[in-house]
């Protein structure tokens, strides 16, 4: 049977999505291949949120064709949001392209691939119309439930919903996600119940905004929304160790939410809360619905309800309008809250977001000098977080060997820092408790600790 080879850009709900299609390509005889030359079928799983990533996909795509002159028979495709949001441009620009599927038709893309190998197969010199399919379908967040063939490991994504309501000013995924749209509690608990009993010891839960699942499809529940209702379901898996979520909104942490960080033993003690800006001007401008006070009051909250939470956020530096002091209380919030980690991006204009059209685009050297700056101020940060846990005995979940020295493991702490020690295979996927020894700020050392 043909081989095929998956390179996925983006976010973790990528990762899952090609998780999905890898896995139904196996169960149709096809074979995982090392890279993409020896491939029959390649496929790239985009993403748009920021012009980079789609111009890096299309740089891949155009190198690709010149392999593809070389062996005409080659399947190339182009899943996920850019092909969401662009279609069959992506055919009529780069020839040589022969599918293109959108995000709610990941479980059509083993379908579109033996149909294409047939059409090859007969005649395959003939000029081909590339197969796009973008329409929305009913129900296709449901359809994101069967992991890799080859098996899961320590821990696993579950993707429990689609789409996004929120509409922010620089977001286009609501355009290629679609409105949100979640799978009902029993399917994802029989997905969660399957992987545990292959091994799975902490399952992350994801979704675009995934602590507003199920709120417009499901109620709430003795004061708990659809959300942390799911949680303290998932607390009952017996052989589950961790939970953790990935990404929410601000909005979405009320007091049920809060409080299962208290009552939930299984629920790390590490959020992810983007912050996106501390200008109180520019968040309104993104239409984020909150502001920095109120965002200062969740972290407080939650670090009262939960000692020693670890916050990690996303930012946005140069959005349409940020002056210097926009950026200088950005900043200044940045150093108060003392993140454990940030993902920094420089605002990226996308087609069809109302930021695109505002007045007053923020200069390229200005958001680079911006983001090289709060980078600065991170690193200072996880220098002196990474200080404080020096001596410290720490548990965490083996992985798999250290991707920078295969001779070593790597494991995360329930707080999500990375942790680097001497081991061997008999440390994989369990739990254990590491003494650090040293630091880099995000990357800590550890030794075994042996008790008894």
């Amino acid at each position: 049977m043909p081989s095929f080879f998956i390179k996925t850009y983006g976010c973790q709900m990528n990762e899952r999505d090609t998780e999905q299609v890898a896995r139904q390509l196996v169960d149709r005889g096809y074979s995982p291949a090392a890279d993409e030359h020896s491939a029959d079928v390649i496929l790239l799983n985009t993403c748009s949120v920021r012009d980079q990533a789609e111009q890096k996909a299309i740089r891949k795509m155009q190198n690709l064709q010149g392999a593809k002159k070389k062996r005409p028979e080659v399947v190339l495709g182009f899943m996920g949001c850019m092909a969401q949001s662009r279609g069959g441009e992506l055919a009529r620009m780069l020839p040589g392209v022969d599918l293109v599927v959108g995000t709610q038709k990941y479980h059509r893309v083993a379908d579109y691939v033996d149909t294409l190998l047939r059409r090859e197969s007969r005649d395959m010199d003939s000029l081909r119309a590339a197969i796009v399919d973008t329409a929305e379908e009913p129900g296709s967040q449901n359809t994101i439930r069967d992991h890799a063939s080859a098996g899961p490991g320590a821990s696993s994504f579950v993707s429990i919903m689609q789409g996004c309501n929120m509409h922010c000013a620089f977001c286009i995924v609501p355009s290629t996600r679609g409105s949100e749209r979640s799978r009902p509690q029993d399917d994802i608990l029989s997905e969660v119940r399957t992987l545990v009993s292959q091994g799975v010891k902490e399952v992350t839960l994801l979704g675009q905004i995934v602590n507003l699942y199920g709120r417009t499809e499901f109620p709430r529940i003795g004061g708990r929304s659809p959300f942390t209702q799911l949680l303290y379901a998932l607390q009952e898996v017996d052989g589950l160790e961790r939970i953790r979520f990935t990404s929410p909104h601000p909005i979405g942490y009320k007091k049920d939410l809060v409080q299962a960080f208290r009552e939930l033993s299984k629920l790390c003690e590490h959020v992810h809360l983007p912050l996106q800006s501390g200008s109180d001007t520019i968040l309104k401008a993104m239409g984020r619905g909150y502001t920095s006070g109120r965002y200062r009051e969740l972290v407080a909250e939650m670090r009262e309800t939960c000692p020693g939470l670890a916050v990690t956020t996303d930012i946005i530096v140069g959005f349409p309008g940020e002056t210097e002091e926009d950026y200088q209380e950005t900043r200044r919030l940045v150093e108060e809250v003392g993140f454990d980690n940030a993902f920094i991006f420089r605002y990226s204009g996308r087609r069809d977001t109302p930021a695109a059209l505002l007045p007053d685009q923020v200069p390229d050297e200005t958001k680079e000098a911006r983001n090289q700056d709060l980078l600065a101020v991170l690193d200072r940060i996880a220098e002196r977080k990474g200080r404080e846990l020096l001596g410290q005995t720490v548990e965490i979940l083996v992985e798999g060997p250290s991707k920078t020295n295969p001779g070593r493991f790597a494991g995360r702490t329930r707080t999500n820092k990375l942790v680097i020690f001497e081991g061997d295979r008999r440390h994989l996927h369990q739990l254990l408790p590491v003494r650090i020894v040293d630091t880099t700020g995000f990357t800590h050392y550890g030794d075994p600790v042996i008790f008894g």
